[in-house]
């Protein structure tokens, strides 16, 4: 679909994620469209609404004017307000038009991604009128339509694609945040090293090593004398990320080795999304 291979990874796993939600919400009835889902205040429908949203934003499309209630909890920070804007828009839309809609924005945007041609480090729009590279862009919309898909199969009780292009896409994205989890938010100390073990549909085995002066990274060997070690399976481990879910309420599907107060602040601070 592109010339650049480097972009190929993130426009095949965009597409198998949309094609998927698509077909996902197609026969949905109208009450459908309502259930919520575990993205903290928003319903099916503004999921697709954001989704919809969003893609039109990387086409070009002007953004709505529009002024948000004021009685909205989930939204209390900058970023929220800006994507909560292609939501509320939209929240009083009918089953149809939602379908409708979406079909004919993935249609236009499926037709850009065959024909794009723009180099990887080319600067495109991003949230909040700041702008990123095309890579960049590729790879969080990628990451974001994964992550919907799963809100989307929980709240209509159609799981699966845990292993698909995208969760791999989303094991990447949510692997690169973890030094800082660990050695900012969490205060690991300093030369010290922390493992995760996750197994399921994803497996990995990954070590979070802080160096003298604080600073962290990830790598794939195991470390032989860690402060802690936190075993789960990967459908927990992604919803803690993205923040779908506190650890206390999945408490029974961590297994915690070594420090326990390290790993209690660990999973304190564990959801890198906004």
């Amino acid at each position: 679909m592109t010339v650049h291979p480097s972009l190929q990874t993130y426009t095949d796993a965009w597409t198998h994620s949309i094609e998927s939600i698509a077909e996902l919400v197609k026969p949905l009835v109208e009450g459908e469209w309502n259930r919520r889902t575990p993205c903290p205040g928003w319903s099916v429908r503004d999921v697709i609404s954001h989704i919809i949203g969003m893609e039109c934003e990387q086409l070009g499309d002007p953004r709505p004017i529009h002024s948000l209630p004021r009685d909205l909890y989930h939204v209390q920070n900058d970023i929220q307000r800006y994507m909560e804007m292609q939501v509320d828009v939209r929240r009083h839309h009918t089953a149809p038009e939602m379908t409708s809609e979406l079909e004919y924005t993935l249609i236009r945007r499926m037709r850009q991604l065959r024909n794009e041609t723009r180099a990887p480090d080319t600067m495109v729009r991003a949230p909040l009128g700041t702008e990123q590279t095309l890579e960049l862009a590729l790879h969080m919309r990628a990451f974001d339509v994964w992550v919907h898909e799963q809100d989307l199969r929980t709240a209509l009780g159609q799981p699966g694609n845990l292993d698909s292009p995208g969760a791999l896409v989303a094991r990447d994205t949510l692997l690169a945040a973890l030094p800082d989890v660990v050695a900012k938010s969490a205060g690991a100390p300093p030369n010290s090293a922390v493992v995760f073990d996750v197994h399921g549909p994803v497996e990995f085995l990954r070590t979070v090593r802080v160096d003298g002066e604080g600073r962290g990274s990830v790598d794939g060997a195991p470390s032989l004398g860690p402060a802690a070690t936190l075993a789960m399976d990967w459908e927990t481990y992604y919803r803690l990320a993205c923040g779908r879910v506190r650890a206390q309420a999945v408490e029974d599907r961590i297994k915690i080795e070594g420090d326990q107060d390290l790993a209690a602040a660990i999973l304190r601070d564990f959801a890198v999304t906004p």
